[in-house]
């Protein structure tokens, strides 16, 4: 092989060592920013409202005051009710969701039963769904029942009828072990006319192409009314053609009947649950579960009318009036359920919330005067006590979020929630710690900071990538003990790491004894081939210390070997939806790979690619392989350059 040189003969010799400097990070897209108060100005802002509407204020401002607690009193029991049906419906949404995205999902075939098992396990721990269940385009559906009989439901359509297979579970309350719950009792098997490809949860779900939540109908299986949450899920799977599925879940109305009728459980007021058509789903009046939908009437009736004659029946906002119904005043909230287009509405007779408090009024005037000084003092002393540490919490946690691990103070306090939150702040920054020696924790921190989204996406990129690899690692391995070996890497690790963080480039995997590293991803990086460059002669100079302690030891030394190219890669958070890394794939990637390896063949240390080699723009002293190298898998020769250090 006949090699020339190639750079200025001044640069030969080790070179100079210049760390790359990242560009600072672009800040974080701005938040809109309500106002706030901490809790001791809220504490000290409610007592002097009330000493002054006590002491400034006779019978007719203490009647306001009691009416203006009625409204919030009846406001606070409506909000309870419909944070609970949201609460309701949002975990039925969420495990919906948990089944859409898992990775082996089928409602047929030999994966079904990993399926069956998952719906299974997720109804038993999710006492808001009535069943779950899949279905793809092909008309096989599995479903898990709680409710007629709990079961597992196998649907195959065939061409004239539908084969439908029962296997049925123990009662949830039975005495048995997860297995033995699960076990199949007995199976029946009959012909049906059930389509789940033509009912309404999978034609919505398949047309809107998200998910759905559908008006109430009659389950087939359990006969009564309720809803379906529904959302498509597409699949490419490696034995077959790519297939559209729906996953879904049903909530019956009695179930939401429950929620509706805590509100009058103290005895104050009724609520309903109204569709978007105006009829009533749940109402806490009427004893029992719905079995039809009905329109609105009683006092439900006359107040939606007076909803449709002042047009709020329609409205999205949350609206709070009074109206008069024979003879009797009665105060109304209402409130829209986004998901569903639902309508909370809750009304309760004036005099029945507020009577005995215009009377209770005239007697606590007196004695909340006397009252008062101290409840302020012991406001202010109180919040105190919850306020500080919690600011202090607040910083702490925010300094988790950065993954800002070290040193992190600890917040001592008398109030036992401050100390469980105190504790598991802690618990998750010990965790996170120990998490961020298996994850890139610079990578992470900077494609937040840049705005990308933490799902799988990759986008072209012009990188240099580096391998590198230890000659003879397999023999050195044999002849050491493994503690001495591990020792040996990890400091060998230790030292190519720093080199290569200071020199801007980003370690993508450890492969053995072997270190793929990226320049220019994820951020972009000026003049990444010469940082490249740099950090390979770095190392190799380091490496030549190591090695001089390593002899001194009486251990072998490790030889690197180094291969850079640069190219265009796809480069992104890839992988699947449950496990990502950051990570760059393309043709640039295995020619580097190639690269390295051809060192052995070559007796080089230290190659690049032609590409690597111009944007040197003549800076490093090199030396071009007059032959054509032939990379092993590519059909055409390749010029390659070693890197010199003297």
């Amino acid at each position: 092989m006949h090699k020339n040189s190639s750079g200025p003969p001044g640069r030969a010799g080790k070179p100079p060592i210049e760390p790359a400097t990242a560009a600072p990070a672009a800040p974080p897209p701005g938040r809109s920013r309500r106002f706030r108060v901490d809790v001791g100005t809220i504490v000290s802002a409610v007592a002097l409202a009330q000493s002054l509407l006590l002491v400034s204020l006779g019978y007719w401002g203490s009647q306001r005051l009691v009416s203006r607690i009625g409204v919030s009193a009846h406001k606070s029991g409506h909000d309870r009710t419909e944070d609970k049906v949201l609460a309701f419906l949002l975990k039925a949404e969420s495990v919906v969701n948990a089944v859409g995205t898992a990775p082996t999902l089928r409602p047929a075939g030999d994966q079904s039963e990993r399926t069956a098992e998952l719906l299974w396990t997720l109804l038993q721990q999710s006492p808001e769904l009535d069943s779950i269940y899949v279905s793809n385009e092909q008309g096989q559906m599995l479903m898990a029942l709680r409710y007629p009989v709990p079961a597992m439901r196998h649907i195959e359509l065939g061409a004239s009828f539908t084969t439908e297979t029962w296997q049925y579970k123990l009662p949830p309350d039975a005495e048995a072990d997860v297995q033995q719950r699960y076990a199949t009792q007995r199976i029946a098997s009959y012909r049906s006319s059930y389509n789940p490809t033509q009912r309404s949860w999978y034609l919505q779900a398949s047309s809107k192409q998200g998910p759905i939540w559908t008006q109430p109908y009659v389950f087939a299986a359990a006969q009564e009314l309720g809803v379906t949450y529904a959302l498509p899920s597409k699949r490419r799977y490696a034995d077959s053609s790519p297939q559209s599925l729906v996953v879904a879940g049903d909530v019956s109305l009695g179930r939401l009947s429950d929620f509706v009728r805590q509100f009058n459980s103290a005895g104050y007021g009724d609520s309903a649950l109204l569709s978007a058509d105006a009829r009533v789903l749940a109402r806490s009046d009427t004893p029992g579960v719905l079995h039809r939908l009905d329109a609105p009437s009683g006092v439900l009736g006359a107040l939606h009318a007076h909803m449709v004659a002042d047009g709020t029946a329609s409205s999205s906002e949350d609206t709070a009036f009074s109206f008069a119904h024979e003879g009797r005043r009665y105060l109304v909230q209402t409130s829209r359920i986004p998901a569903t287009g639902w309508q909370l509405v809750s009304w309760v007779p004036e005099d029945m919330l507020l009577g005995d408090l215009r009377r209770a009024v005239l007697w606590g005037l007196l004695l909340a005067l006397g009252f008062l000084a101290s409840a302020l003092f012991m406001s202010l002393k109180l919040s105190r006590l919850v306020t500080s540490p919690v600011e202090n919490l607040s910083h702490i946690a925010r300094r988790i979020g950065l993954l800002e691990l070290d040193n992190l103070p600890r917040e001592p306090s008398r109030v036992l929630e401050i100390q469980h939150l105190d504790q598991a702040l802690d618990d998750s920054a010990r965790s996170l710690r120990a998490f961020s020696k298996f994850v890139p924790v610079a990578v992470i921190n900077q494609l937040i900071a840049e705005g990308h989204a933490i799902a799988p996406k990759g986008s072209p990129r012009r990188i240099t990538v580096m391998f590198t690899d230890v000659e003879g690692f397999t023999s050195i391995s044999e002849s050491l003990d493994t503690d001495v070996l591990v020792g040996m890497l990890t400091d060998y690790f230790n030292l190519a790491t720093g080199i290569f963080a200071r020199h801007g480039g980003v370690v993508d995997k450890f492969i053995g004894d072997g270190i793929m590293v990226l320049w220019g991803a994820p951020a972009d990086l000026p003049d990444a081939e010469y940082q490249a460059c740099l950090a390979a002669l770095e190392l190799h100079v380091e490496m030549n210390e190591l090695n001089r302690k390593w002899q001194q030891e009486g251990l072998p030394e490790f030889r690197t070997r180094v291969g850079i190219h640069t190219g265009t890669v796809i480069a992104g958070v890839l992988g699947s939806n449950d496990r990502l890394s950051y990570t760059a794939f393309g043709d640039v990637i295995n020619v580097a790979s190639r690269i390295e390896g051809i060192n052995k063949q070559l007796g080089t240390q230290m190659l690049m690619s032609e590409e690597t080699f111009a944007g040197l723009a003549g800076r490093l002293h090199a030396r071009r392989i007059e032959e054509l190298v032939e990379l092993r898998g590519r059909q055409t020769r390749m010029v390659l350059y070693e890197l010199m250090t003297a």
